[in-house]
Parts: structure tokens; C-alpha cells; sequence
């Protein structure tokens, strides 16, 4: 009776981690992307020189997303937002960064408000890939801003092509990595489609790097800062925040930190 009870409970548990299995690879992307929520506009948004852009990714397909071109002499930042809502989210950052004279081209990923689209990895980095090159148009300095998911493709995006500068806001070594901590008991290894592997991208990364994080963000924790960081050849700022939260940095004075690595590379 007793193994009888001890097999059909072990039958249990394995129904039930089989289920849990079926359950993260039928919505894994569900749960890795938010891509639903409010656009501002461009009226609403009030930024100097704002302007609606699309960006061509292919024949087929474009993203859209905001343009401020930069004060003369000045770098274009780039932006690769988070994987919620969308990018116009941001907009009191990107106010100070054209209130400074800075440039702007941000935009949503395929599948996100502004872009209509198939969300997934490969079209999020090929939309990062023509958001550069479309900035680069204008033969102005380039800094490259990734924020949290963000950090995956501002990674790629600097390990194949030239900018000048990068900013890595709450990176991760690798989206995959983030998972396995969150499932320890489920092989995310081999069954995550989007894995966002900045730590096979990082090492091929030739712009200096500025890296900041948080050490009570409970979303990508702060070892990830450390450990991207120490993984770029070019690595210049570690910037860590005690008790900085995922979303607290730009109110912990990340623009300012910014700025003065922006200054010391003449951008």
C-alpha cells in the first residue's frame, strides 16, 4: 500500500512538472514580452524638434517610432527600450536628453504598440539593426542606449556595426540566464526561443561601455551588471546604485552619471 501511495504520488509531481514544461514553452512569450499599452503622441509628448519616422526594416516591413535630430556637433542617442509598453513611455528621458542637445531615434519593436509585426527575437534585432542604420545616415556620433531588454539588441547592434559610445541600463548576460533563475527546476536552456545572448555579443563590442544597475533590482539582478561589464573589452563605467531598484536609476541621477562618460569621450 505504501509504494502503491509513494508511486502514485511521484506520478503526481511528475504530471505536474511535465505540465509546468507545457505551460512556459506554449506562453513563454507571453511572459518574457508586455508589448500592450497606451501611445503618447507626438502633440502630448511637447519635445523640441519631435517628429514621427519610419523606420524600413526590410521590402515588407517598417517600425515606427520618434526623431529630434541633434544640436550641431552633438551624438544621436539611440534607444532600445524595455520589453513593456511602449518606447513613447520613456518620453521624460528623452526630453532631457534633447533639452541637453542631444539627438533621439527610438521606436517599437515589431509586435509592440507602434509597429505592427510578429514579436520575436530575430525581427527584434533586425529592427534594432535598421534603427541604427538608419540614424547613421546623418553622419553623426552614435551612442547606442539599451535598457533592460533593450541591452540585448543594443549589444548585437554593437557587435556589428561602429558607433560611439554604449549604455547598458540594468543588462542582463543573457535573457535565458535570467530565466534560469526564475524556473531552476525547468530546462530553459532548450526550451526558450528568445534568449538574447549579450554575453556571446558583449565580447565582440570594440565601444566603450558604460554599465549601470542597481543592487535591489529584483527583475535582473545586479550580478548581471557586474558580470556583462566584465565581460566587455572595452569596459569604462560601472556605475551600481546601493539599493537602486530596476526602475529607479533615472531618478538616482543615471543621466547626470551619462553625460559626464559622454564627456569624457568628446561626444
Amino acid at each position: 500500500m505504501k509504494r502503491k501511495v509513494f508511486f502514485w504520488g511521484l506520478a503526481f509531481l511528475v504530471s505536474l512538472y511535465l505540465g509546468a514544461i507545457l505551460f512556459l514553452m506554449k506562453n513563454q512569450r507571453a511572459l518574457q514580452y508586455t508589448p500592450s499599452g497606451a501611445v503618447l503622441s507626438i502633440a502630448e509628448a511637447q519635445i523640441p524638434g519631435l517628429r514621427l519616422i519610419n523606420i524600413p526594416v526590410d521590402e515588407f516591413v517598417n517600425v515606427r517610432g520618434w526623431y529630434v535630430p541633434p544640436a550641431p556637433g552633438m551624438a544621436i542617442i539611440v534607444y532600445f527600450s524595455g520589453n513593456a509598453g511602449s518606447f513613447t513611455d520613456g518620453r521624460d528621458r528623452f526630453a532631457d536628453m534633447v533639452d541637453d542637445g542631444y539627438g533621439l531615434v527610438a521606436f517599437d519593436y515589431e509586435g509592440f504598440p507602434m509597429s505592427p509585426g510578429e514579436l520575436n527575437e530575430e525581427n527584434i534585432l533586425a529592427d534594432s539593426l535598421a534603427a541604427f542604420d538608419w540614424a547613421d545616415q546623418f553622419s553623426s556620433p552614435i551612442i547606442l542606449w539599451g535598457r533592460s531588454l533593450g541591452t540585448g539588441p543594443a549589444n548585437y547592434v554593437a557587435s556589428v556595426r561602429d558607433a560611439d559610445a554604449v549604455v547598458l541600463e540594468t543588462p542582463f548576460t543573457a535573457a535565458v540566464d535570467v530565466a534560469a533563475e526564475r524556473y531552476p527546476i525547468i530546462p530553459v536552456a532548450s526550451l526558450m526561443k528568445d534568449q538574447f545572448l549579450s554575453r556571446e555579443w558583449i565580447v565582440d563590442v570594440e565601444e566603450p561601455v558604460f554599465v549601470a544597475h542597481g543592487t535591489a533590482d529584483r527583475t535582473i539582478s545586479v550580478q548581471h551588471g557586474r558580470d556583462i561589464f566584465g565581460m566587455a573589452k572595452n569596459a569604462k563605467v560601472l556605475w551600481i546604485v546601493e539599493g537602486g531598484t530596476h526602475e529607479s536609476l533615472w531618478a538616482d541621477g543615471l543621466w547626470g552619471q551619462a553625460k559626464a562618460f559622454f564627456s569624457e569621450l568628446g561626444l
